[in-house]
């Protein structure tokens, strides 16, 4: 058995025979059709080429700048790099073009193993792991994760941080496309400041307010979520830190139409405020309008009521809508929601308003909506009598006397900075720790304030901010080293957790236990299985992946989708993170993904779906009735309105998507000027979008690319904008949901498609693994990853492509746990990081 690798036991790939086994060549022909029985050569592959594919890529034409008139088969290792994008191509029958002459299935699959086999062999004879990018800046969700864990907090500072570029429209946390810049710098050490002051039990500098808003048009006729009491309806629950103990103001503001009339008010409805459950305010809002009203009033065009009625309708209804309360320090709950009174509108129904800006609607005898919660403070702030969870975490010892002071100091500011550093502490760390905790002690007058003043050094400081990693002394171009232990401790809590190593990880990396197969492979298991693990790989790499988080920039026509609101796209993500969730917390295998019979549903959802039996806000797991319209991620309405337009789906956008995210064949970007598709003209009958995309691809150019990418699209057109069931279009033209795939196949609607991808495990595997793997390593994907990539899914595949076998394989991998000298750059990365040190 040849190992892929120098020294690859070191890596610990014999551990498990059902989810790691060697790299090696001899399990190469389990990949395809190549095997000792069918023989198959450079010469072969040559004729083959010469035959299908030299018509478009000969020295003359180099369609899309390739040639393979006069390239060398027998010598794999000089086009590594244009056979790993020839392999893709075949891979995905998207070569030769439609209309040319295109090889059978079974010489496809031929072609395709012989080269994979190929560079999978020059692999083993000439690793590269890929180079680690010496410095690596968190981004915001990481810095946000990590001072929470270090500090015993629970903040969300991410909209105070600037944003994180993704590379390519991919990540957000490649190394590479991450800036640190000046203006970085200055946010940073704005952040550790309210941060520091507010886990130390220090007072702001001066009473603040905090604003939660809820969307425009969010839904707010029932119980919003499992925070509110049982009874109610409407309004929000938040959760706020208060720095001390204190008094605190929580108001709530009303929603108000386009003229700033408050809705709601023809009727009187109860507000309840409570904290952490508990009742403090109850309020009664309308129904005592004086004067005389004019309805047209509500929108600007007649006019107005008497001025007494004009006046309670724009603010006096809702004078003194706050409470002011004493608040002890720490997390507390706050919750401003309504007493559910049933009612029947008198008025002519009007259709739903979801749209991104306020109406003109009257709603005067509608519900009452709340559009913010408030809360400012502290106002006469008291000396705290408890402990807050941060400052018990954070002060370990507290001196009695000031010739205590310096000892105690020490003991704390080493501990956090070691785990902030995520690295033992030298003398000169020490030394400087303690200089900013004099400093701070000396300005503040309190060693409260010393901790303090040190802490925000910590939070700012690059050896925090960012993970360096270097290649030992002396290394030539081409040379291959280990990841340190205390770098690939980093590496996995940042891939895993987004966040700091915790102590059990950092004591084992200090020890050299993670050298021991058996111990690393514990320690990953434990972290996927903790709930940190679950959550970043759900909310941050899956939301990444799969384009959650364009939810948020969703706009729907509602005048043709009336049953859309904010509370709908709020159910679309809850569905598709628990979904992704539940598959990681069972271990299951990633196909399930697509082929799930359930999902997860509220009442409003399951309405949606067409679920029944699902009753209240609380999300369920629940089968789905029928898995030929629904099931897996193909029919979650997340996925499914993040691919349309305001007022039509678009199966070029998700054609495109199912080619990128699911099927690991990204079509090339679209061509400069393309025009928009012709709209019909006036007293013309509208034209279904299978007809408009037919004109389209006329445009040979166009045709290219749209012939692969319509079709998939098109067999998801029974999904309307919002992910409903249809079977007629947003004009009323019946559906039509045939589409193909290049190489003769052939779908009927969404259930064929899903069914074809189905019985091709291997093909969405090697994509999610692509992916897995980018936001692993936090670089991208190039030619020489693939070998290792194939590997894992074959490994994979013989324990059901289950996560456990995928992000095993990840972090075992040579580009997961160690890093090449490249030819030109050669210890480049010590240079860096002297200059670093410098700067600090």
């Amino acid at each position: 058995m040849k190992p892929i690798w120098k020294n690859w036991k070191k890596f610990g790939l014999t551990l498990t025979a059902t989810v790691l086994i060697p790299f090696s060549s001899s399990l190469l022909s389990q990949s395809g059709f190549v095997t000792a029985q069918t023989p198959f050569s450079a010469t072969e592959m040559k004729q083959v080429v010469n035959q299908y594919c030299l018509a478009c890529h000969n020295d003359a034409l180099a369609t899309s700048g390739l040639s393979l008139q006069n390239i060398d088969f027998t010598d794999i290792s000089k086009n590594a790099e244009t056979f790993e994008k020839v392999v893709k191509k075949l891979r995905a029958h998207m070569m030769p073009p439609a209309g040319m002459p295109r090889p059978d299935f079974e010489t496809y699959g031929t072609m395709t193993s012989w080269l994979e086999s190929e560079l999978d062999d020059n692999w083993a004879r000439n690793p590269n792991p890929g180079r680690v990018t010496p410095l690596h800046r968190m981004n915001r969700y990481e810095y946000n994760n990590a001072i929470n864990e270090l500090l015993g907090i629970d903040v969300d500072v991410m909209d105070l941080l600037p944003g994180d570029p993704t590379a390519d429209g991919s990540f957000d946390n490649i190394a590479s496309a991450l800036p640190f810049t000046t203006a970085h710098m200055e946010r940073y050490m704005s952040v550790a400041r309210q941060v520091t002051r507010l886990a130390t039990g220090l007072p702001p500098l001066a009473p603040s307010i905090s604003v939660y808003e809820i969307p425009l048009y969010m839904s707010q006729d029932w119980r919003q979520t499992e925070d509110m009491p049982f009874g109610t309806r409407g309004g929000v629950s938040v959760t706020h830190n208060f720095p001390i103990d204190g008094d605190y103001t929580i108001k709530v503001e009303l929603e108000t139409n386009y003229q700033d009339y408050i809705k709601g008010l023809g009727w009187a409805q109860i507000l309840d405020v409570r904290l952490d459950g508990r009742l403090v305010e109850r309020f009664t809002i309308g129904g005592d309008a004086p004067g005389t009203p004019t309805p047209l009033s509500f929108s600007g065009t007649g006019e107005p009521g008497s001025t007494n009625w004009e006046q309670y309708m724009l603010y006096r209804a809702t004078d003194g809508l706050e409470v002011t309360i004493p608040v002890t320090a720490g997390a507390h709950s706050i919750t401003a929601s309504y007493v559910r009174q049933q009612f029947v509108e008198e008025e002519i129904p009007q259709p739903r308003q979801g749209g991104r800006l306020p109406a003109n609607s009257e709603a005067y005898l509608a519900y009452q909506k709340v559009h913010a919660l408030e809360i400012g403070g502290p106002y006469n702030d008291t000396q705290s009598l408890n402990e807050a969870p941060s400052q018990q975490l954070i002060f370990s010892c507290y001196p009695e006397q000031l010739s205590e002071e310096a000892a105690c100091a020490e003991s704390i500011l080493d501990r956090i900075a070691r785990k902030a550093y995520r690295r033992s502490l030298t003398d000169d760390d020490t030394a400087l720790l303690l200089g900013f905790f004099n400093q701070g002690r000396e300005q503040g007058g309190s060693f409260d304030e010393g901790i303090q003043f040190a802490l925000e050094f910590i939070l700012s400081d690059p050896d925090f901010l960012i993970r360096s990693y270097q290649s030992p002394p002396n290394l030539s171009a081409g040379e291959i080293f280990d990841l340190n232990p205390l770098e690939l401790a980093s590496r996995l809590s940042f891939f895993l957790w987004s966040s700091a190593p915790d102590e059990e990880l950092l004591r084992l990396a200090e020890a050299g236990g993670l050298s021991d197969p058996l111990t690393f492979e514990r320690q990953v298991r434990r972290m996927v299985n903790d709930e940190k693990g679950i959550k970043t790989l759900v909310e941050d790499f899956s939301a990444q992946w799969l384009n959650l988080r364009r939810l948020k920039e969703v706009n729907i026509n509602t005048v043709l989708f009336p049953e859309y609101d904010v509370s709908l796209l709020e159910a679309f993500e809850n569905e598709t993170q628990m979904f992704v969730g539940e598959t990681l917390k069972n271990d299951s295998s990633v196909v399930e993904l697509l082929d799930a019979e359930y999902t997860f549903v509220n009442e409003r959802l399951a309405s949606h779906y067409g679920v029944e039996g699902i009753y209240g806000s609380r999300f369920r797991k629940a089968n789905l009735p029928d898995t030929e319209k629904r099931g897996g991620l193909l029919g979650h309405g997340a996925l499914l309105t993040v691919t349309s337009y305001p007022g039509r789906t678009s199966p070029v956008l998700r054609g495109k998507w199912l080619l990128d995210n699911l099927l690991g064949t990204p079509p090339p970007p679209p061509p400069p000027n393309v025009p928009i598709l012709p709209e019909s003209e006036a007293g013309q009958i509208p034209a279904s979008i299978r007809e408009r995309l037919a004109q389209h691809r006329e445009d040979p150019i166009c045709a290219s690319c749209h012939v692969v990418i319509d079709p998939l699209g098109f067999a998801l057109e029974n999904f309307d904008v919002i992910g409903k069931w249809r079977d007629f279009d947003e004009v009323g033209n019946p559906v039509d949901p045939k589409g193909s795939y290049p190489g003769g196949v052939e779908f009927a609607g969404f259930a064929d498609l899903r069914k074809w991808m189905l019985n091709r495990p291997e093909q969405f595997t090697h994509t999610l693994t692509e992916k897995l793997m980018t936001y692993a390593l936090g670089r991208r994907i190039e030619y020489y990853d693939q070998p290792i990539i194939r590997e894992i899914v074959r490994n994979a595949s013989k324990n059901d492509y289950r996560w456990s076998s995928i992000i095993l394989g990840i972090v075992n991998s040579p580009a997961f746990k160690s890093s090449m000298i490249p030819a030109d750059i050669a210890n480049v990365n010590d240079k860096q990081l002297k200059s670093l040190a410098n700067s600090k």
